[in-house]
């Protein structure tokens, strides 16, 4: 790990403590890791949905490690704000082979990752506590042993699972941060939470920021939950379903009608689109291609 990889990790904590809350319009490959980048943004999360996608795969852990691995490095490669990348539930059998792919993506130039309690494979039921704390030990250990202060975020399923009840949903949700911040999670990520009055409870509870999902229609606004505490808002996979709906009209116009009004009418130039990686304008953070495999001493398993 370099200087400027250290620093990128402080300004990554930094920003959630800032005025504002941190807003990551989650990006899934180089490109839009630069649209993204250039339109102002102060860090760049992945989407693993987006990500998969992105790649011919469905969502959930069924995109090959070495190909997040390598989409990660193209990222790195090409942006200079702090890079945080969605791990899902880790991606391995066991929390050893999490910290694998988090030592990977350190050496990539990684300051953050999202991971997740989620569901046991093939059910819709919370996946037990003990799972998700062993993995972020497990990640912190290795964050420490490269020396940096890696940012940890936990998202916790609670509100997304059938076999949680309504009304039990927020007692677990906080039962569940709160073992999550005791093993070593700089935040918590509750997705499906939309509630105002739950929001500003946990928020208010937390001893570390809490992030709220945004990327669906009606969802509220940035004001809105900055004034609920919220220090951490995600677009999610909602930026790329948007640029999915927005080329399948490009492409039905097209085909049905003959005509192009829906691409022309917003659309890059060829020099600005090659602008986003001009050489000049970018910073080399000196990764090595065959830093996108995992040591085999990990022994590194994909889970299906």
């Amino acid at each position: 790990m370099n200087r400027e990889q250290h620093i990128r990790a402080e300004r990554f904590h930094q920003l959630h403590a800032a005025a504002e809350p941190l807003v990551l319009a989650n990006a899934w490959d180089a490109g839009s890791a630069r649209i993204v980048e250039n339109a102002g943004a102060q860090a760049v999360a992945t989407t693993s949905a987006g990500m998969a996608w992105a790649l011919g795969y469905a969502d959930g852990e069924r995109l090959p490690v070495q190909e997040l691995l390598a989409a990660c490095r193209r990222i790195c490669q090409v942006v200079t704000v702090p890079v945080s990348v969605d791990i899902e539930r880790g991606f391995g059998r066991e929390a050893k082979d999490t910290g694998g792919l988090v030592g990977a993506l350190i050496q990539l130039g990684v300051v953050g990752i999202n991971i997740e309690d989620g569901t046991l494979p093939g059910t819709r039921r919370l996946a037990p506590l003990d799972t998700l704390v062993e993995r972020i030990v497990c990640a912190r250990a290795v964050a420490e042993h490269h020396g940096l202060p890696l940012f940890i975020n936990a998202r916790i399923d609670a509100y997304l699972t059938e076999d949680v009840p309504a009304e039990a949903r927020f007692e677990e949700t906080q039962r569940r941060a709160m073992a999550y911040v005791d093993a070593g999670a700089d935040g918590i990520f509750v997705p499906g939470l939309s509630d105002p009055q739950e929001t500003a409870r946990l928020a208010q509870q937390l001893p570390v920021p809490l992030n709220i999902y945004v990327g669906y229609p009606g969802a509220p606004t940035v004001a809105e939950l900055h004034g609920l505490g919220v220090r951490r808002i995600s677009l999610g996979c909602g930026p790329m379903q948007g640029v999915l709906a927005h080329l399948a009209h490009i492409a039905a116009e097209a085909l049905a009608k003959g005509r192009y009004d829906t691409m022309g009418g917003s659309m890059l130039t060829v020099a600005e689109a090659n602008g986003l990686f001009d050489a000049g304008a970018r910073h080399s953070r000196g990764v090595r291609a065959d830093q996108t495999s995992l040591p085999a001493k990990q022994g590194f398993e994909v889970r299906a």
